[in-house]
């Protein structure tokens, strides 16, 4: 069985993360885990320091805020599994889902598998209108890729790691998603999706992303399939 590497990108999640990586932990596969620090403010460097040394971890820190996709990529260099997913800190998704997610790669069916919250899974009810975003980015990636993917901005991506290093990923924030979507629709990569669970957080519980962040993954959806 291929070795896995779960790579998190934390930002001020000191609620969340302990949580995360021990979930993460009892998912019966051959892992590592890699944890980077997006230069956290609230205790959650503090949390990390205390793993460092744990069996089958790594934690990197960034000295200064430099965005989710940066992170992913900090953590990308230090992968050694043949097989690489990516992971959120917070508890939206569902590491447990994690044998349907790489099984596809595993029976040599696919380079890259997408998790999709619209497939019929469990999920938690909330916005309206993050729901219709979300429809509307994955529509307008599609459009330039030609891909019929029902959950462009899903969390859960897992990669071939050997796929992954041919993508030559630039974005520092929130377009990681769109970006290499662009980018292994461009390799003509085998692409598939399967359903995952969800249990969506509100401001409130510490959710980040806002409109803004819709308004620019537009841009980027238009730069990664035209432009780069």
């Amino acid at each position: 069985m291929p070795k896995l590497s779960v790579v998190i990108p934390v930002y001020n999640e000191v609620q969340t993360v302990e949580e995360v990586v021990k979930r993460v932990r009892k998912v019966p596969l051959d892992k590592e885990i890699i944890l980077v620090d997006d230069a956290s403010t609230d205790g959650t460097r503090e949390v990390l320091s205390r793993m460092e040394g744990e069996s089958g971890l790594k934690v990197v820190y960034h000295e200064k805020n430099r965005g989710k996709g940066a992170a992913f990529r900090t953590g990308f260099k230090h992968c050694e599994g043949e097989i690489v997913i990516v992971q959120d800190a917070d508890l939206e998704y569902f590491p447990e889902e994690y044998p349907s997610l790489i099984d596809p790669i595993e029976q040599g069916w696919a380079d890259v598998v997408y998790g999709s919250r619209f497939l019929g899974s469990p999920h938690r009810v909330l916005f309206f209108h993050h729901y219709l975003a979300n429809r509307f980015l994955t529509f307008l990636s599609n459009l330039f890729t030609n891909l019929n993917l029902t959950d462009m901005e899903s969390c859960y991506k897992v990669f071939r790691r050997d796929v992954l290093q041919k993508l030559d990923l630039k974005s520092n924030r929130f377009g990681f998603e769109p970006e290499v979507t662009a980018k292994m629709a461009r390799l003509r990569c085998r692409v598939f999706e399967v359903a995952v669970s969800y249990n969506g957080r509100t401001y409130k519980e510490g959710k980040k992303v806002n409109w803004k962040d819709g308004l620019l993954a537009i841009w980027y959806i238009i730069r990664y399939s035209l432009f780069d």
